[in-house]
């Protein structure tokens, strides 16, 4: 009887599962940075043989940019298991960028808007000797106390 790690790793060797490993490889080395710099990458992908690091801040690029050094020649001196499996050279370069279009949120999507109840009743002295902001605040006024009313 297999288990579940032996089962994925069955399936992952199969050809039209190739991707998997490039995905577990591409994970490995997006853990060689620190956590803060992690949370700042929007996504990871491989194009001709440069891998694409997509930054959502420019912070996190110029992070990126202080560590790529360090990161190359370690990956020179020693390449991944994971990367070795799917291909001896997957990538040559390592290249970053920073995006500007928004990271879409579904907590924005499932928004609510919070409606607080009115808590001043309207009785308040207005000080004011100048005529427009006097007439301003008294419209104010008589809003809050309609509002206050119903």
């Amino acid at each position: 009887m297999k288990n579940a790690s032996q089962i994925i790793n069955s399936i992952q060797s199969r050809p039209q599962f190739s991707k998997l490993s490039y995905y577990k490889c591409i994970k490995i080395v997006q853990s060689m940075f620190t956590p803060p710099v992690q949370k700042m990458i929007n996504f990871i992908y491989i194009k001709n043989r440069t891998l694409f690091f997509v930054f959502n801040h420019p912070v996190g690029k110029q992070e990126f940019d202080n560590n790529i050094q360090s990161i190359k020649s370690a990956l020179k001196f020693y390449m991944p298991q994971e990367c070795k499996e799917c291909d001896e050279n997957l990538f040559d370069d390592i290249k970053a960028f920073v995006t500007h279009s928004p990271k879409k949120n579904k907590e924005e999507s499932t928004e609510i808007k919070q409606v607080y109840k009115e808590r001043s009743t309207g009785n308040f002295d207005i000080n004011i000797h100048d005529e427009k902001l006097n007439s301003l605040i008294h419209t104010i006024q008589n809003i809050i106390k309609n509002r206050h009313d119903a």
